[in-house]
């Protein structure tokens, strides 16, 4: 066995890769007794502690998915009284697959499988995310054509995207990029509010059946569904996430 820190915490369903690596930055992570570092490697017989504990045997994969009410925090930080994980309050430890705005609502999945959160979330895969979004005024034909064809916000241009009006005020966009609070952010350079955003679709999964603040397990066939759509995607980062 040789492999990369963070891999080895998130594959013994402690947490995600992303955030393996905010433990280790904020040294809370050990080796052998030795203050870890990005970039470490773990061998056969090395001993890893978080806070000073082991980390937990893995446990049998779980894969579910909750239609988020606004409110809920995508954190697994449990100082924060709103955290997803008191929420759904699941009996093994779990982690959302990308994040929603607080404010936000709609479909977001959890999982122990650090592996599997890495390739839905690496932007260079593709997977998409379909978005209704309301704005505080009504829409001209320049805010659609804008959103298609990419939007300058602080620090990026978003790419180009599907995006279907639907009413004066509401519509529906289709992301394969995650930057954080992508859509929000996008509506405000081109002089617009969300006043309401709520992911309805991962990939071929929908909220179909799913009431707002409940969750499910995958079926078999779905989760079969998504292990082929990722079976060419790779695992590393790239900076980009399942934001919104």
């Amino acid at each position: 066995m040789d492999v990369s820190l963070n891999k080895f915490i998130s594959d013994s369903g402690f947490c995600s890769r992303r955030d393996a690596d905010r433990y280790i930055e904020e040294c809370r992570v050990t080796i052998n007794g030795k203050d870890a570092h990005k970039g470490n490697r773990v061998k056969e017989g090395d001993v890893v502690l978080v806070d000073g504990e082991p980390l937990p045997k893995k446990k049998a994969a779980i894969y579910l998915m909750l239609n988020k009410p606004k409110g809920i925090t995508c954190t697994t930080d449990q100082n924060e009284k709103t955290n997803i994980v008191d929420f759904i309050n699941h009996t093994q430890r779990i982690f959302p697959i990308g994040r929603l705005d607080k404010l936000s609502e709609g479909l977001i999945f959890l999982t122990n499988d650090g592996d599997i959160v890495n390739k839905i979330l690496r932007s260079g895969n593709g997977h998409e995310k379909e978005y209704v979004v309301t704005v505080d005024k009504p829409m001209n034909a320049a805010f659609i054509k804008q959103m298609r064809e990419g939007v300058r916000i602080p620090g990026a241009k978003t790419k180009p995207c599907f995006v279907k009006k639907e009413t004066d005020t509401r519509f529906k966009i289709i992301l394969k990029q995650g930057l954080n609070r992508q859509i929000r952010r996008m509506c405000e350079a081109l002089g617009y509010k969300v006043t309401s955003l709520k992911r309805i679709r991962i990939m071929n999964i929908t909220l179909a059946g799913l009431p707002p603040g409940k969750w499910r397990y995958f079926t078999p066939a779905e989760l079969e569904s998504i292990q082929e759509l990722l079976k060419d995607s790779r695992s590393t980062a790239d900076g980009e996430g399942m934001g919104e």
